[in-house]
């Protein structure tokens, strides 16, 4: 359980002034020219030893990340963008960090700039948040006009300035590739890799895509230190985390709690509990739409976080987005929406994906009314088998893995729904 003194978001529900000066009062800010000063070297030293792993759903490890831009420049400018294009279906956690405690972010762009040698970061925010957005840029014109980022910034004398770019609406442009694309003013589709962008990103130059929460946390881990962050949560699975909770708990909430929490902990101490109770927990969706989803008896006992949801639950902690549903959802039809979106939001530019995804959807159609065969359901997952791995980027993935979870984890409710529908004939 997080200690209130161990809070990084310290007005993550708007209760307390979002302005520089409420920022300030509240601890940030504070010292940032000293922790510059300290170079770029003990920046991402101290970043590796807090462990800190992506929060945008890989947890690819953050410091390693850093650690890949060139030491010298052949040249060429760098960039760091920050990926605020928050579309996973469930996933409600950065908007906050956007609404009510944007100049966490903005100290963080610095601080990460300056690490990466980069003088300018570019925040690309999702079309749909338009109050996020106007929160966000309140926050920089503020910084500007204290002179903490710009000129010299933060009298640190490093030069720096953070531009934030409205996306349009597109789920693909949160794929770190497809979203420098659309940054360039192209369409958003995925590049193949490599060229990694740490080689080659924005305008063909060494650029790190790191999502809002990453970003945001690092000012405070290196006031408080590596040691600090990585002493919260398992071995490997270090720090603080937001969590959103949706769907069927008494009280939904976006809250920061320590890595590796129990489910049932989770659950209980910040949302009231199970609507109905713990016996009415039918499935949990743990880390956003495009891990796969877990039967409620195997998550009750669950440890929150990336390795223990991967390993002993085959799902993920992704963006630690948790989609809880009750007895009362068509656990299939669930399901079927959630292709439905995919192939919708698919680019198209792949032909596993393009064609993968309306098929899955067709066909989960039929599941949902009970139109099926029973052999469907294992050509239905050897198709998702076909999509996934197959593709340039993770989407292809993510709209099999929801349709593997169901058929892994509720097969039973698929193939009673194609007999009951076949009637007395079936049972013949």
């Amino acid at each position: 359980m997080l200690k209130d003194q161990d809070r990084i978001f310290t007005n993550l529900y708007g209760m307390h002034d979002r302005t520089l000066q409420g920022a300030k009062k509240r601890g940030h800010w504070d010292g940032t020219a000293k922790l510059i000063k300290k170079g770029r070297d003990w920046i991402i030293d101290e970043m590796k030893a807090s462990g800190l792993r992506g929060r945008g759903g890989a947890g690819f490890p953050t410091g390693l990340k850093w650690s890949f831009m060139p030491k010298e420049s052949d040249g060429r400018p760098s960039y760091l963008v920050v990926n605020a294009d928050e579309s996973e279906p469930g996933t409600c956690k950065d908007r906050e960090i956007m609404r009510h405690d944007p100049h966490t972010l903005i100290e963080g762009c610095l601080i990460a700039s300056f690490a990466m040698q980069a003088h300018a970061c570019y925040i690309y925010i999702r079309g749909e948040y338009i109050r996020e957005k106007e929160a966000l840029q309140a926050a920089i014109d503020e910084a500007y006009a204290a002179g903490l980022v710009g000129k010299n910034a933060c009298k640190s004398g490093w030069d720096f300035d953070i531009y934030l770019h409205h996306g349009a609406g597109a789920y693909i442009c949160g794929e770190e590739t497809a979203l420098l694309e659309s940054l360039e003013g192209k369409k958003g589709m995925p590049r193949m890799k490599p060229p990694f962008p740490a080689g080659a990103g924005l305008y063909g130059c060494p650029t790190t895509v790191n999502n809002v929460e990453s970003i945001a946390v690092v000012p405070t881990i290196l006031r408080r230190g590596g040691s600090w962050f990585s002493s919260m949560g398992r071995p490997n699975n270090a720090g603080t985390k937001l969590f959103a909770i949706s769907g069927h708990v008494n009280t939904p909430c976006v809250v920061e709690e320590e890595m590796s929490i129990s489910f049932e902990e989770l659950i209980d101490k910040h949302c009231g509990g199970i609507r109905g109770g713990w016996g009415n927990l039918k499935a949990v969706i743990p880390g956003g739409s495009s891990v796969p989803c877990v039967r409620g008896e195997d998550m009750k006992d669950a440890t929150m976080d990336f390795d223990y949801l991967r390993n002993e639950l085959g799902s993920g902690l992704g963006t630690a987005a948790v989609i809880v549903m009750d007895d009362s959802v068509d656990i299939i039809k669930a399901i079927w929406r959630l292709s439905k979106f995919y192939k919708h939001e698919s680019c198209g530019q792949c032909t596993p994906c393009r064609e993968g995804t309306g098929w899955m959807m067709r066909v989960m159609d039929r599941l949902v009314r009970g139109d099926a065969e029973v052999e469907e359901i294992d050509m239905l997952f050897d198709v998702t088998k076909q999509v996934e791995g197959h593709t340039i980027c993770a989407l292809g993935d993510a709209a099999a893995w929801p349709i593997q979870g169901l058929i892994k984890n509720f097969r039973d409710e698929i193939e009673d729904r194609i007999k009951h529908k076949r009637g007395p004939i079936a049972a013949e």
